[in-house]
Protein backbone atom coordinates (compact mmCIF):
# COMPACT_ATOMS: atom_id res chain seq x y z
CA UNK A 1 0.00 0.00 0.00
CA UNK A 2 1.32 3.38 -0.87
CA UNK A 3 2.26 5.95 2.07
CA UNK A 4 -0.40 7.87 0.38
CA UNK A 5 -3.65 5.71 0.63
CA UNK A 6 -5.92 5.42 3.09
CA UNK A 7 -6.47 1.75 4.64
CA UNK A 8 -9.33 0.14 3.47
CA UNK A 9 -11.07 0.89 6.57
CA UNK A 10 -11.29 3.95 6.66
CA UNK A 11 -11.91 4.89 2.91
CA UNK A 12 -15.07 3.18 3.64
CA UNK A 13 -15.66 5.52 6.52
CA UNK A 14 -15.09 8.15 3.87
CA UNK A 15 -17.34 6.77 1.40
CA UNK A 16 -20.44 6.64 3.80
CA UNK A 17 -20.78 9.86 4.80
CA UNK A 18 -20.16 11.18 1.26
CA UNK A 19 -22.59 9.17 0.74
CA UNK A 20 -25.25 10.18 3.46
CA UNK A 21 -23.86 13.89 2.55
CA UNK A 22 -25.83 13.53 -1.01
CA UNK A 23 -29.11 11.96 0.48
CA UNK A 24 -30.01 15.35 2.09
CA UNK A 25 -34.38 15.38 2.12
CA UNK A 26 -35.45 18.56 -0.69
CA UNK A 27 -38.86 19.87 -0.43
CA UNK A 28 -40.81 20.13 2.41
CA UNK A 29 -42.93 23.11 2.79
CA UNK A 30 -44.86 25.17 0.22
CA UNK A 31 -46.46 28.64 0.01
CA UNK A 32 -45.08 31.84 0.11
CA UNK A 33 -46.04 35.39 1.34
CA UNK A 34 -45.35 36.86 4.17
CA UNK A 35 -48.17 38.28 6.50
CA UNK A 36 -48.77 41.84 8.57
CA UNK A 37 -49.26 42.15 11.90
CA UNK A 38 -52.84 42.03 12.84
CA UNK A 39 -54.15 40.41 9.31
CA UNK A 40 -54.46 36.55 9.09
CA UNK A 41 -52.04 35.17 6.56
CA UNK A 42 -52.59 34.94 2.81
CA UNK A 43 -52.39 31.12 1.36
CA UNK A 44 -50.56 30.40 -1.53
CA UNK A 45 -47.51 30.84 -3.62
CA UNK A 46 -45.26 29.02 -5.46
CA UNK A 47 -43.93 25.70 -3.77
CA UNK A 48 -40.39 26.49 -2.41
CA UNK A 49 -38.11 23.58 -1.34
CA UNK A 50 -37.06 23.44 2.10
CA UNK A 51 -33.31 22.54 2.56
CA UNK A 52 -31.73 19.41 4.68
CA UNK A 53 -32.21 19.84 8.43
CA UNK A 54 -29.11 21.98 10.44
CA UNK A 55 -28.53 20.62 13.76
CA UNK A 56 -26.08 23.74 14.92
CA UNK A 57 -24.04 26.54 13.87
CA UNK A 58 -21.10 24.45 12.53
CA UNK A 59 -21.67 21.87 10.21
CA UNK A 60 -18.14 20.21 9.30
CA UNK A 61 -16.71 16.37 9.34
CA UNK A 62 -15.36 15.60 13.20
CA UNK A 63 -12.14 14.38 13.06
CA UNK A 64 -12.68 10.23 12.95
CA UNK A 65 -11.13 8.35 15.74
CA UNK A 66 -10.02 5.04 15.21
CA UNK A 67 -12.60 3.54 12.53
CA UNK A 68 -15.58 5.07 14.15
CA UNK A 69 -18.11 6.42 11.94
CA UNK A 70 -17.90 10.74 11.39
CA UNK A 71 -20.65 12.47 12.67
CA UNK A 72 -22.28 14.63 9.86
CA UNK A 73 -23.49 17.84 10.20
CA UNK A 74 -26.46 19.35 7.54
CA UNK A 75 -25.81 22.18 5.84
CA UNK A 76 -27.67 25.64 6.38
CA UNK A 77 -30.86 26.08 4.72
CA UNK A 78 -30.73 28.60 2.01
CA UNK A 79 -31.92 32.15 2.67
CA UNK A 80 -35.85 32.28 1.92
CA UNK A 81 -37.52 35.27 0.60
CA UNK A 82 -40.70 34.34 2.30
CA UNK A 83 -41.96 31.87 4.90
CA UNK A 84 -43.78 28.41 3.91
CA UNK A 85 -47.15 28.93 4.91
CA UNK A 86 -48.54 24.95 3.92
CA UNK A 87 -47.21 21.51 3.88
CA UNK A 88 -47.31 19.89 0.91
CA UNK A 89 -47.75 16.48 -0.79
CA UNK A 90 -48.41 15.03 3.10
CA UNK A 91 -51.31 13.43 1.73
CA UNK A 92 -54.54 14.66 4.26
CA UNK A 93 -52.71 15.86 6.69
CA UNK A 94 -52.40 19.17 8.66
CA UNK A 95 -50.24 21.08 11.02
CA UNK A 96 -51.42 22.52 14.20
CA UNK A 97 -49.13 25.67 15.92
CA UNK A 98 -48.84 27.08 19.08
CA UNK A 99 -47.06 30.60 19.69
CA UNK A 100 -45.49 32.99 22.14
CA UNK A 101 -45.39 30.42 25.12
CA UNK A 102 -44.57 28.33 27.33
CA UNK A 103 -46.93 29.39 29.73
CA UNK A 104 -47.67 26.67 32.82
CA UNK A 105 -51.00 28.00 32.96
CA UNK A 106 -52.05 26.63 29.16
CA UNK A 107 -49.25 24.55 27.93
CA UNK A 108 -48.94 21.56 30.04
CA UNK A 109 -53.59 21.21 29.07
CA UNK A 110 -52.57 21.08 25.58
CA UNK A 111 -49.96 18.30 25.82
CA UNK A 112 -52.22 16.87 27.93
CA UNK A 113 -54.73 17.05 25.11
CA UNK A 114 -52.16 16.62 22.28
CA UNK A 115 -50.66 13.51 24.24
CA UNK A 116 -54.36 11.52 24.39
CA UNK A 117 -55.10 11.70 20.67
CA UNK A 118 -51.30 10.92 20.17
CA UNK A 119 -50.44 13.86 18.12
CA UNK A 120 -47.68 15.63 17.61
CA UNK A 121 -47.87 19.97 17.27
CA UNK A 122 -45.11 22.46 16.61
CA UNK A 123 -44.75 25.12 19.59
CA UNK A 124 -43.11 28.17 18.95
CA UNK A 125 -41.56 29.64 21.98
CA UNK A 126 -40.78 33.06 23.27
CA UNK A 127 -37.11 32.88 24.84
CA UNK A 128 -38.19 34.80 27.79
CA UNK A 129 -40.90 32.67 29.04
CA UNK A 130 -38.89 29.44 28.03
CA UNK A 131 -35.93 30.33 30.20
CA UNK A 132 -38.33 30.19 32.77
CA UNK A 133 -40.56 27.30 32.07
CA UNK A 134 -37.50 24.74 30.61
CA UNK A 135 -39.39 21.43 32.15
CA UNK A 136 -42.34 22.18 30.01
CA UNK A 137 -39.76 22.09 26.97
CA UNK A 138 -38.37 18.98 27.85
CA UNK A 139 -41.89 17.57 28.17
CA UNK A 140 -43.03 18.68 24.48
CA UNK A 141 -39.27 17.43 23.03
CA UNK A 142 -40.32 14.10 24.87
CA UNK A 143 -43.64 14.29 23.32
CA UNK A 144 -42.65 14.36 20.49
CA UNK A 145 -43.40 17.82 19.36
CA UNK A 146 -41.33 20.12 17.17
CA UNK A 147 -40.07 23.38 19.09
CA UNK A 148 -39.58 26.63 17.54
CA UNK A 149 -37.92 29.68 17.54
CA UNK A 150 -40.77 32.81 18.40
CA UNK A 151 -37.98 35.42 19.24
CA UNK A 152 -37.13 36.22 22.53
CA UNK A 153 -39.56 39.27 23.78
CA UNK A 154 -42.25 39.15 20.68
CA UNK A 155 -40.82 41.86 19.28
CA UNK A 156 -42.08 43.97 15.80
CA UNK A 157 -38.94 42.09 14.15
CA UNK A 158 -38.84 44.52 10.60
CA UNK A 159 -38.59 47.80 13.42
CA UNK A 160 -35.24 46.13 14.86
CA UNK A 161 -31.52 46.39 13.77
CA UNK A 162 -29.46 43.44 12.52
CA UNK A 163 -28.01 43.18 15.93
CA UNK A 164 -31.20 43.29 17.69
CA UNK A 165 -32.82 40.64 15.42
CA UNK A 166 -29.63 38.29 15.68
CA UNK A 167 -30.12 38.71 19.85
CA UNK A 168 -33.68 37.77 19.84
CA UNK A 169 -33.60 35.01 17.82
CA UNK A 170 -30.33 33.84 19.11
CA UNK A 171 -30.98 34.10 22.79
CA UNK A 172 -33.91 32.07 22.30
CA UNK A 173 -32.05 29.17 20.04
CA UNK A 174 -28.93 29.12 22.97
CA UNK A 175 -32.11 27.90 25.60
CA UNK A 176 -33.34 25.56 23.93
CA UNK A 177 -30.89 23.81 22.62
CA UNK A 178 -29.18 24.25 26.10
CA UNK A 179 -32.38 22.46 27.73
CA UNK A 180 -33.00 19.96 24.61
CA UNK A 181 -29.57 19.25 23.38
CA UNK A 182 -30.32 20.66 19.89
CA UNK A 183 -30.71 24.10 18.75
CA UNK A 184 -34.44 24.73 16.91
CA UNK A 185 -34.64 23.98 12.85
CA UNK A 186 -37.71 26.06 12.81
CA UNK A 187 -38.70 30.03 13.83
CA UNK A 188 -41.92 32.10 13.29
CA UNK A 189 -41.22 36.16 13.21
CA UNK A 190 -43.86 37.96 15.64
CA UNK A 191 -47.01 38.95 13.99
CA UNK A 192 -45.92 37.47 10.47
CA UNK A 193 -43.80 40.21 10.11
CA UNK A 194 -40.86 39.37 8.40
CA UNK A 195 -37.61 40.99 6.24
CA UNK A 196 -34.78 40.36 4.79
CA UNK A 197 -32.39 40.62 7.70
CA UNK A 198 -34.79 38.69 9.76
CA UNK A 199 -34.32 35.43 7.06
CA UNK A 200 -30.63 36.00 6.92
CA UNK A 201 -30.25 35.64 10.02
CA UNK A 202 -32.54 32.80 10.71
CA UNK A 203 -30.29 30.54 8.15
CA UNK A 204 -27.77 31.54 9.48
CA UNK A 205 -28.79 29.95 12.80
CA UNK A 206 -29.86 27.06 11.01
CA UNK A 207 -33.29 27.39 10.54
CA UNK A 208 -36.12 27.64 8.28
CA UNK A 209 -39.43 30.09 8.45
CA UNK A 210 -42.87 28.87 8.81
CA UNK A 211 -45.82 31.17 8.34
CA UNK A 212 -49.50 29.44 8.91
CA UNK A 213 -52.50 29.14 6.37
CA UNK A 214 -55.83 29.25 9.21
CA UNK A 215 -55.38 31.91 11.54
CA UNK A 216 -57.63 30.95 14.86
CA UNK A 217 -57.14 34.69 15.78
CA UNK A 218 -58.23 33.38 19.18
CA UNK A 219 -55.86 35.99 20.63
CA UNK A 220 -59.37 37.97 20.32
CA UNK A 221 -61.08 35.42 22.64
CA UNK A 222 -63.74 35.40 19.81
CA UNK A 223 -65.35 32.84 21.75
CA UNK A 224 -64.48 28.65 21.74
CA UNK A 225 -67.08 27.83 19.57
CA UNK A 226 -66.31 30.52 17.14
CA UNK A 227 -62.74 29.31 17.22
CA UNK A 228 -63.60 25.55 17.02
CA UNK A 229 -66.15 26.83 13.35
CA UNK A 230 -62.67 28.90 11.97
CA UNK A 231 -60.92 25.86 12.45
CA UNK A 232 -63.53 23.20 11.14
CA UNK A 233 -64.55 25.29 7.83
CA UNK A 234 -60.48 25.95 7.30
CA UNK A 235 -59.32 22.27 7.49
CA UNK A 236 -57.65 21.08 4.27
CA UNK A 237 -55.10 18.55 3.44
CA UNK A 238 -51.53 20.86 3.78
CA UNK A 239 -52.90 23.97 6.02
CA UNK A 240 -50.91 24.89 9.20
CA UNK A 241 -52.98 26.38 11.67
CA UNK A 242 -52.09 29.04 14.49
CA UNK A 243 -53.10 29.41 17.94
CA UNK A 244 -51.81 30.29 20.90
CA UNK A 245 -51.18 28.71 24.60
CA UNK A 246 -49.54 31.85 25.97
CA UNK A 247 -49.66 35.83 25.97
CA UNK A 248 -52.75 36.30 27.66
CA UNK A 249 -56.01 34.26 28.97
CA UNK A 250 -55.97 31.07 26.63
CA UNK A 251 -58.83 29.41 28.07
CA UNK A 252 -60.57 29.45 25.04
CA UNK A 253 -57.63 28.22 23.52
CA UNK A 254 -57.52 24.91 25.24
CA UNK A 255 -61.29 24.07 25.41
CA UNK A 256 -61.17 24.60 21.33
CA UNK A 257 -58.39 22.45 21.22
CA UNK A 258 -60.24 19.85 22.78
CA UNK A 259 -63.22 20.01 20.64
CA UNK A 260 -61.61 20.60 17.33
CA UNK A 261 -59.09 17.62 17.59
CA UNK A 262 -61.25 14.64 17.38
CA UNK A 263 -63.44 16.35 15.04
CA UNK A 264 -60.19 16.27 12.46
CA UNK A 265 -59.34 13.16 13.85
CA UNK A 266 -63.03 11.76 12.69
CA UNK A 267 -62.94 13.93 8.90
CA UNK A 268 -59.53 11.62 8.24
CA UNK A 269 -56.94 14.50 8.78
CA UNK A 270 -53.51 13.30 10.28
CA UNK A 271 -52.08 15.87 12.54
CA UNK A 272 -48.42 15.79 11.86
CA UNK A 273 -45.29 17.98 11.68
CA UNK A 274 -43.14 19.03 9.10
CA UNK A 275 -39.81 16.53 7.91
CA UNK A 276 -36.27 18.43 8.16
Amino acid sequence: MKKDQLPPGRRSMFRIAACLGAAAVGGLLAGEQAETPGRGPAAGGPQAAAAPPPKAASYRLRPLAAYAAPALRRARPPVRERPFLEVPDMGRAMVLTFDDGPDPRYTPDILAILREYGVRAMFFVCGEMATGNRDLLREMADDGHVVGNHTWSHPLVPKLPPSRIRDQLGRTSEVIEKSLGEAPLWYRAPYGAWNKHSFEIGAELGMEPLGWTLDTLDWTRPGTSTIVRRVLRGAAPGVVVLSHDAGGNRSQSVAALRRYLPELLYDGYRITVPRR
